[in-house]
């Protein structure tokens, strides 16, 4: 059953981070009008917000963007029990405790992972791999290449609750794909949903 436009306008720029009303018209197939119908419903409800921007000669730009209300709409798995359990392992068992549970955690993932793209052959197939795993696992996750350089994006983070709690979350995940990506590239994270970016973005280089 297709989603109505509003989810799908929504879910659009969760995935992009920015659109203009012609982009968003283009992907609902629809008129200009009908996105700017829609887009003036959404920003009502107080889920997106436009923002202007200047590109060069001519009329600045309007794109829009989630609020923090729009991206509620695109919740944190388990939030408040993950958060209360990673406070009760500290307090009672202390950060050692903490940090071996994230450490087996890290194990756990980076196995199912590799089993995963055992098979593959380039460094393409894994991410394709791994884009197509952990997008099941609710990160939203794609991939693309800019010259020579790929970029792994992970559009959401269901457990960025979590995250923000204990910053070994993300260690653990940028160790892993450093890992599984292999020793022949380096893997930076380039954009942080944690430190306040609308994804978290590895950039891989050979």
């Amino acid at each position: 059953m297709k989603k109505p436009a509003a989810d799908r306008i929504l879910m659009f720029l969760k995935m992009r981070g920015e659109a203009s009303s012609l982009l968003i018209a283009e992907e609902l197939s629809i008129t200009k009008e009908g996105a700017r119908k829609h887009l003036l419903n959404l920003a009502q409800e107080g889920l997106i917000e436009p923002i202007v921007k200047s590109e060069g000669v001519g009329r600045p730009s309007t794109y829009y963007i989630l609020t923090d209300k729009g991206m509620s709409q695109f919740p944190d798995t388990h939030a408040e029990v993950t958060v209360q359990l990673l406070k009760s392992v500290k307090n009672l068992l202390g950060e050692n405790a903490l940090d071996l549970l994230i450490s087996d955690r890290e194990k756990n993932t980076h196995d199912r992972y590799e089993k995963e793209i055992s098979k593959t052959k380039s460094l393409e197939q894994r991410l394709d791999v791994l884009a197509k795993v952990r997008s099941k696992e609710g990160y939203m996750a794609e991939w693309k290449k800019e010259g020579k350089d790929y970029f792994l994006i992970e559009n959401h983070c269901p457990i960025c609750a979590a995250a923000t709690e204990c910053q070994g979350f993300c260690r653990a995940e940028l160790s892993n794909f450093q890992s599984l990506i292999g020793k022949d590239y380096q893997v930076e994270r380039v954009d942080h949903i944690v430190s306040g970016g609308q994804r978290c973005v590895y950039k891989i280089t050979q």
